[in-house]
């Protein structure tokens, strides 16, 4: 079992034990028990679809607190794009000279990143049509983290369908390590780099690292207060932004197609969309794509989890600043910058350690033992009524009769199955009430014949 770190995390006192979160979990990843909640850690992608969901705000996101920066000489701010689209009135130099006003050292714009990142995806692209195999699923966009962990744990078959390339965070702070830590004089462990984060995902995927090349993550609903008491309260100058619309895209559903330009790309937006376009993709009905973006959240990373401005009002204000920054050609100068880093190191821009399958249905580790539990498994499921109610606690009557094989529930569980099993008593009881015994029956008769 898969007992990572989430930073999806349950309040279990807020709790109310409402079933409305296991029916949305793409996963399977929640359970009620007990009348609450609670998470299957192997099952969790960290999607935030529980967050959105959950009416008593029993579910959260784990991220530092502000306080962690003084355990560090120099900090270091990654914000993420869908950053700038939480304020409507302030521009991205703004946002990011509030961001030095709070404590920062230094602000690496992952907006930047992104757009060395689209050539990064472009030249490898361009090197895979050249020898692209008639009739291939199509390649799947890697930049986000809770995708990429569904693709891991749901369908692990189109795992080599996923472009080797960091997602742009990632690049940013590899290139403030490469091109900036020599400069400071600092060791690395006097340093401190943090990604503002508009969903969960990435916070875990930070967490978890095998390699720690970002320190630590902030969510926006945790930094949004200060930086807007900033803007407003001391309406910081602008500073020098090195990002141009085709960066700030990115933070929108469609963004990534549009800064790749990929002619044959498609792209989609909400966990449910995605996990419907990755069936069809395994059932090899979108052959005729080249190259699929793909966000978790709605309206692509502006309808993160953990984002305080709503995600439609969010993309419009987006969109403006991408067309006001110019979003249709990639810089010439990130173009130059982009190439050197790949003449450099080939590898710079590619995943450090391939992606394992983690498939959530393993019944056993033992072959044998995983047969015997799927025939038992078939067989309680053909007695479950198959209306996927979730009044059981769990999300489908597959996912009970999984439960029950692995002895975490029992099928009274089911309360179609527990109401057939009560009338059944009740009947028994029934006939049993109007039985007398011998004995009984002839002193009743006599008794009966003596009454006046």
């Amino acid at each position: 079992m898969d007992t990572r770190y989430h930073s999806v995390v349950l309040e279990e006192e807020k709790c109310k034990g409402c079933t409305n979160c296991i029916k949305r979990c793409p996963t399977e990843a929640i359970r009620v028990r007990g009348g609450k909640a609670f998470i299957l850690t192997e099952r969790c992608i960290d999607c935030g679809e529980c967050i959105r969901t959950c009416e008593n705000h029993a579910k959260k996101a784990l991220a530092d607190e502000f306080t962690v920066l003084e355990q560090y000489e120099y900090r270091v701010a990654l914000p993420a794009p869908s950053l700038y689209a939480q304020f409507k009135t302030a521009k991205p130099e703004n946002i990011i000279s509030a961001l030095y006003q709070l404590g920062f050292d230094e602000v690496f714009e992952v907006a930047y990143a992104a757009e060395l990142t689209t050539f990064a995806i472009r030249s490898f692209l361009k090197k895979y049509f050249e020898h692209k195999p008639q009739n291939k699923p199509p390649l799947i966009s890697s930049s986000c983290p809770a995708v990429t962990r569904l693709i891991q744990v749901r369908f692990p078959t189109l795992i080599p369908n996923l472009i080797p390339i960091d997602p742009p965070y990632l690049t940013a702070a590899k290139c403030f390590l490469r091109e900036k830590l020599p400069l400071l004089n600092l060791p690395r462990e006097k340093v401190g780099i943090f990604f503002i984060s508009p969903c969960p995902g990435k916070i875990t995927e930070i967490k978890t690292a095998q390699e720690k090349v970002v320190d630590g993550a902030f969510s926006f609903n945790t930094i949004f207060r200060q930086l807007n008491h900033c803007l407003r309260q001391k309406k910081p100058p602008a500073v020098n932004q090195l990002s141009s619309g085709v960066g700030i895209g990115w933070a929108r559903a469609g963004g990534e197609n549009l800064a790749v330009q990929v002619e044959n790309a498609m792209a989609v937006d909400g966990i449910h969309n995605v996990v419907a376009l990755l069936e069809e993709i395994e059932m090899g009905k979108l052959n005729e794509i080249d190259y699929v973006e793909a966000t978790a959240c709605p309206e692509g990373c502006v309808g993160g989890a953990l984002t305080i401005e709503n995600p439609f009002v969010a993309r419009v204000t987006l969109r403006k600043l991408a067309d006001f920054y110019g979003d249709r050609k990639l810089p010439e100068a990130v173009c130059q910058k982009a190439e050197a880093l790949l003449e450099e190191d080939q590898a710079f821009f590619n995943y450090q350690n391939p992606l394992p399958a983690k498939p959530i249905l393993q019944l056993d580790s033992d072959l044998s033992t995983a047969i015997r539990k799927m025939s038992q498994l078939e067989k309680i499921l053909n007695k479950l009524p198959g209306i996927d109610c979730g009044a059981c606690g769990s999300p489908t009557c597959r996912s009970l009769a999984e439960d029950i094989v692995q002895e975490q529930a029992q099928l009274t569980d089911c309360i179609i199955i527990l109401r057939e099993q009560l009338e059944e008593l009740a009947q028994k009881l029934l006939v049993l009430a109007q039985i007398k015994p011998p004995a009984m029956g002839s002193l009743m008769e006599k008794e009966g014949k003596n009454d006046p």
